[in-house]
């Protein structure tokens, strides 16, 4: 039973290059809190491949049910309603995994963040990436494996580029610790590493006050 569960934590968190990076960036038996967890996937991971304390946060009931099934802590809650339930620095890391862009208030979440938890780390998708970039500049909102909804079916509402997220940082005083870009299909070619904010459709940052 606890060889499935490693299986299926492991195959998850590589599914996403994102999510694998997190883990990578993350020690064992910390306290985690993650913004949006959706069906409490990853937290579940942490559970079993990094013996972590979790709870997640999440808006969708049929979600938080999940979550639930996992055997994952939750508390149904509209991020943009605030998070003053939770008392200061009563975690080691808050996650916003590609969550970033759906909040009213980016940066209200942002210092949040950095209030509950020693560390934040939020994986952003980057609006700059250049194939976007390309179909803008024909008239279009972008497509692409990160972005694959229509315009007008997505969650999305403040979509920026990795030099926006840094700006942000720099604006709020928040130090990004560590930053990895990374390129769709699992490569970060030098060109990625160079030039993040044109080739990197994502990025994930380590973040602290």
């Amino acid at each position: 039973m606890r060889s499935d569960l490693i299986k299926a934590s492991e195959e998850y968190i590589y599914s996403r290059r994102d999510l694998s990076t997190m883990t990578e960036m993350i020690p064992e038996n910390v306290r985690i809190l993650d913004l949006g967890c959706g069906t409490g996937r990853l937290l579940k991971a942490m559970q079993v491949l990094k013996g972590a304390r979790v709870m997640g946060v999440e808006m969708n009931e049929s979600k938080v049910i999940e979550c639930i099934g996992r055997g994952v802590p939750v508390i149904q809650k509209n991020l943009d309603d605030g998070l003053s339930d939770f008392k200061d620095n009563s975690f080691d890391f808050v996650i916003l995994s590609q969550t970033f862009q759906t909040v009213k208030r980016p940066d209200v979440i942002l210092d949040e963040m950095l209030r509950i938890g020693k560390r934040g780390i939020v994986s952003f998708i980057n609006i700059g990436y250049w194939r976007a970039r390309i179909q803008i500049a024909f008239g279009n909102m972008p497509v692409t494996r990160t972005l694959p909804m229509q315009w007008y079916d997505t969650t999305n509402i403040h979509l920026g580029t990795i030099s926006d997220f840094r700006k942000l940082c720099r604006d709020r005083n928040i130090r990004i610790v560590t930053e990895i870009p990374l390129q769709e299909r699992n490569r970060i070619p030098w060109r990625c590493r160079l030039w993040p904010n044109l080739f990197a459709s994502t990025c994930v940052f380590i973040i602290e006050k």
